[in-house]
């Protein structure tokens, strides 16, 4: 008898233990949101309470009880948003760089500064990033850096080393082959042929890629002569992505050329990045496919007001004039005829922090506002495969979450000035506390 009595006892003891442990544990926010932006039915509701436990959205509604003793956040003057994602990202460059600091600089140099470039970017109401080339892996360490809670930072998916044929754009063109040669394979992400690319997609995936960024094309920040020519056969464009996926992993494709656009959606990528030579049969095949583009319609304004002053050659500010407005007319093109729009900034090409500039552009090349939000919110989430966890203020997601007074409806360009900032429930930045 003595012995259940005993056994009654430490069982109690023990869940009386876990309940007061469960309660010291638990931390219950609510927001009151004066507008509340719905980025799965593109509309936007007033007088809504969020109810999140921890980092998790518990509950959204507009007659919530508020339970006792929850911290309540009083944005009832403001717009609230999900977090955003910019899926086309450098976290690990600056681009106040020199051209010629590539032979100044290594990898030790980005990895030193990178933790300033997160926390620019999640001030700027970026709560989620796809980091789409580094080199060192950088990106990897940063991100495993954030997710431990070592430093503040938007949640990462990381593709590490850029793979790139010999002489591509991913490779270092215009200098001494004494300069290029001496660069080990494994700091590099040049390959060449199927089984080749198959092998550079197993070492980045080993060592913490979690998307697998290759260059179907020739690009603009390189010497290479082409803007847009194809840099890899379709059978290695194919071998890259059938290699990823036998690991769960989706490829991005650098592509600025129509006929590499092509190839690569062929093969199976799940973004086209930049996608600047767009024409009809291209749109064809990736609305068929249903092949996101991410185009970073931005930056052509900061590469042209600040590149010449970097050092950068004439021959590459003349690609550049080449494609800007072009990219431009293609995004236009792909907005009117219904193509699946990832909001991609490149940032590091420039500011980190900046990365809400592009939600103006885009607007003006033919997406409505809440098309815009939509692209950096619900699209992107469902290109990373995240759709589960982030881009809407849903029941179950991240509580993360931005806010700012002016209705972005009405002006796109106030999400320039992020005034709130939540990643995970905890908050990084508040303007509406005085």
């Amino acid at each position: 008898m003595r012995k259940i009595i005993c056994s009654i006892l430490l069982a109690v003891l023990f869940l009386s233990a876990a309940a007061f442990a469960n309660a010291q544990t638990t931390t219950v926010t609510v927001i009151k949101a004066g507008k509340l932006v719905d980025t799965v039915n593109g509309k936007v509701l007033t007088n809504q309470l969020i109810l999140i436990e921890n980092d998790i959205i518990k509950a959204v509604g507009a007659n919530l009880t508020i339970p006792s003793g929850a911290k309540v956040i009083d944005l009832s003057n403001a717009t609230v948003m999900p977090g955003f994602i910019d899926t086309h990202t450098h976290i690990t460059g600056d681009a106040d760089e020199n051209y010629y600091d590539m032979f100044r600089k290594s990898f030790v140099d980005n990895a030193v500064t990178a933790h300033i470039n997160a926390r620019k970017t999640l001030d700027a109401g970026f709560t989620t990033i796809r980091d789409v080339g580094s080199s060192g892996f950088v990106d990897v360490a940063l991100r495993n850096a954030i997710n431990a809670g070592k430093i503040p930072g938007p949640r990462m998916q990381c593709a590490t080393y850029y793979i790139g044929s010999t002489g591509s754009h991913g490779d270092l063109n215009g200098f001494s082959p004494w300069l290029s040669s001496r660069m080990p394979e494994e700091m590099s992400g040049i390959a060449d042929g199927p089984d080749g690319v198959r092998k550079k997609v197993r070492y980045l995936i080993k060592y913490g890629a979690d998307v697998i960024k290759f260059g179907a094309t020739a690009g603009v920040l390189s010497e290479e002569a082409s803007v847009g020519a194809p840099q890899f056969s379709q059978e290695e464009m194919n071998a890259i992505v059938e290699e990823a996926k036998l690991h769960g992993i989706k490829v991005c494709a650098h592509a600025h050329g129509t006929e590499g656009i092509k190839m690569a959606t062929k093969a199976g990528v799940a973004s086209i990045e930049h996608g600047s030579f767009l024409d009809d049969e291209a749109i064809r095949l990736m609305k068929e496919r249903g092949t996101y583009l991410s185009a970073d319609i931005y930056n052509d304004d900061y590469i042209m007001a600040e590149f010449a002053r970097l050092g950068y050659p004439q021959k590459i500010l003349d690609k550049e004039k080449l494609v800007g407005r072009t990219q431009r007319e293609s995004f236009q093109k792909a907005v009117k005829a219904g193509l699946k729009i990832a909001y991609g900034t490149d940032a590091g090409v420039y500011p980190h922090g900046w990365n809400a500039k592009q939600f103006s552009k885009m607007v003006e090349w033919g997406q409505t506002p809440m098309q815009a939000i939509q692209s950096a919110t619900i699209n992107s989430a469902d290109l990373l495969g995240w759709k589960d966890r982030i881009g809407s203020i849903s029941v179950g997601k991240y509580a993360d979450i931005v806010a700012v007074t002016e209705n972005p409806l009405d002006k796109i360009s106030v999400l320039e000035n992020m005034q709130f900032v939540m990643k995970g429930g905890v908050v990084y930045k508040n303007a509406f506390v005085k």
